[in-house]
């Protein structure tokens, strides 16, 4: 299976990230987005993991900033 990139995003009003847009043409949602980034399906970026009191992770904003806003 060919890996796939994450090459476009979608923001709400409130400018939160709702989902992904990847090479493929697939739109996953953030969650989804981060399950397949975890399995080795999405490459192309670092998930970034918060401090030991709060163990959510979540994509680099360096990344996500660069990424085109797509509506």
């Amino acid at each position: 299976m060919k890996e796939e990139q994450l090459t476009g995003v979608y923001r709400n009003n409130a400018g939160d990230i709702i989902s992904f847009l990847t090479s493929e043409g697939r739109v996953i949602s953030y969650r989804k987005a981060l399950m397949e980034a975890e399995e080795g399906m999405l490459t192309g970026f670092n998930i970034a993991e918060t401090d030991a009191s709060d163990p959510s992770v979540g994509f680099e904003s360096t990344f996500v900033n660069r990424l085109p806003e797509l509506y």
